[in-house]
């Protein structure tokens, strides 16, 4: 299985998170987000979650105001790609208590993180919670620590 990318679209079109697992020139990326953002905001809740899209498919998922979208090939499992989407939801809402598109705009540093343990070059990484939730929270302590180190630093230096 190997994704090619994965897209968060808020409710109004907006792209919130982009993650490119295969080669895009700018110019396509930006195609690939509108033709995307058109044909997955018009369709009705009551569809499939699957499109096919240039040889491709494309799984999403709407949670609150955000589609999370994971493009894949033809013959991978739909059904793997949404307990992926599941997953990373999952995880975000431990992170930030309940995820929102803010979370997202505001905290894209620690978003990104997050997908990364996740996934690692289009391919799942680590699927273990546990495990990846041990790994966010040694992040954080790591950079509170330094935090830490140059408050006190800068402390000293104003001293």
């Amino acid at each position: 299985m190997k994704i090619h990318f994965v897209v968060t679209i808020s409710r109004q079109g907006k792209v919130r998170l982009t993650k490119w697992y295969s080669p895009y020139s700018h110019k396509e990326r930006s195609k690939v987000i509108q033709e995307l953002s058109r044909v997955i905001l018009t369709r009705g809740p009551n569809l499939c979650n699957i499109v096919e899209w240039r040889g491709f498919k494309v799984v999403y998922r709407r949670y609150a105001g955000l589609y999370f979208c994971m493009c894949v090939n033809q013959e991978d499992n739909e059904l793997e790609i949404l307990e992926i989407i599941q997953y990373f939801v999952e995880t975000l809402n431990r992170y930030f208590g309940s995820v929102c598109e803010l979370d997202l705009i505001f905290h894209f540093h620690q978003t990104y993180y997050i997908l990364d343990e996740i996934l690692i070059a289009g391919e799942l990484q680590e699927s273990s919670k546990t495990t990846v939730h041990r790994l966010i929270d040694a992040q954080d302590s790591l950079v509170e620590a330094a935090k830490e180190k140059e408050n006190t630093v800068s402390y000293i230096i104003a001293q």
